[in-house]
């Protein structure tokens, strides 16, 4: 291939190219503008199999799945973001900050803290069909939690493929230290309190996502059946931001007090 098909080759968006730009843009630490405004064809089915090429150029270069996460499971958070349904993306284990680990705001572009209700799986959980209460069945433990998204779209402007494709402006997670046995709480009524330096900013109950955590689980579990993978177990399931996501800075402390689940502190440098 001569250097002029190269140039124009560059100009052809696929599903390679998208992952590598996203990957490129997380790796330089630099947001652009949404896929889609330069790519027509990516639609939903497509956004996935460009997640799904991300997860494996990670796994790839070492890293290793230890589990999902939902996104948007909040109609408020829908709304705000102006998409109209949740998605499903990838974790690995480059994405977990341990307890007490700071998060180093430059080593991200411009990210923003949510409180989560967090599942442990006990069993292999594979739609479709899956309900909550069968969902729930499969969960050996439950945390409080706190995810770090960091958007590769300037100002987290995107549609819902886009946000696919960049694996759900996946970044980090912390999980809590207090574990309950599911049946041992009435997750929909689980109230937490977001607060950033000492001042609460935010609260919710689980019955913000979806309802119930169990049925983000469920949609998680048959979201992936239709891509004939399943929920496997000692996954870990972050089942989406239970407020609205606040942004930090070097200096912030992040705290997350859950009626049952303990609290979740998390240091900015």
């Amino acid at each position: 291939m001569n250097a002029q098909q190269e140039r124009q080759r560059s100009d052809v968006w696929d599903v390679a190219r998208a992952a590598a730009v996203l990957l490129d843009a997380e790796a330089a630490r630099v947001d652009r503008g949404p896929i889609t405004a330069e790519w027509a064809g990516l639609d939903l089915d497509t956004a996935y199999r460009v997640q799904d090429e991300i997860l494996c150029r990670k796994v790839e270069s070492g890293q290793h799945i230890v589990g999902v996460k939902l996104g948007l499971t909040s109609r408020a958070k829908q709304q705000r973001m102006g998409v109209d349904s949740p998605s499903t993306a990838w974790l690995t284990d480059r994405m977990v900050l341990p307890v007490g680990a700071p998060l180093v705001i430059e080593q991200l572009i411009h990210p923003r803290v949510e409180p989560e209700i967090v599942f442990v799986l006990g069993e292999r959980l594979a739609g479709p069909g899956i309900t909550a209460a069968r969902a729930m069945e499969a969960v050996s433990h439950v945390y409080g939690g706190l995810e770090i998204i960091d958007s590769r779209y300037t100002d987290f402007k995107f549609t819902l493929p886009d946000v696919v494709a960049d694996n759900a402006s996946s970044a980090l997670f912390v999980i809590g230290g207090v574990a309950r046995k599911p049946d041992e709480m009435d997750l929909a009524l689980e109230a937490c309190l977001l607060a950033v330096d000492g001042e609460v900013v935010d609260s919710a109950t689980g019955a913000a996502v979806q309802g119930h955590p169990g049925e983000a689980l469920a949609l998680a579990a048959n979201a992936l059946a239709k891509r004939q993978l399943a929920l496997e177990p000692g996954w870990v399931v972050l089942t989406g931001g239970m407020t609205d996501a606040v942004f930090v800075e070097p200096g912030s402390h992040v705290s997350a007090d859950f009626s049952n689940l303990g609290s979740v502190t998390l240091r900015c440098q």
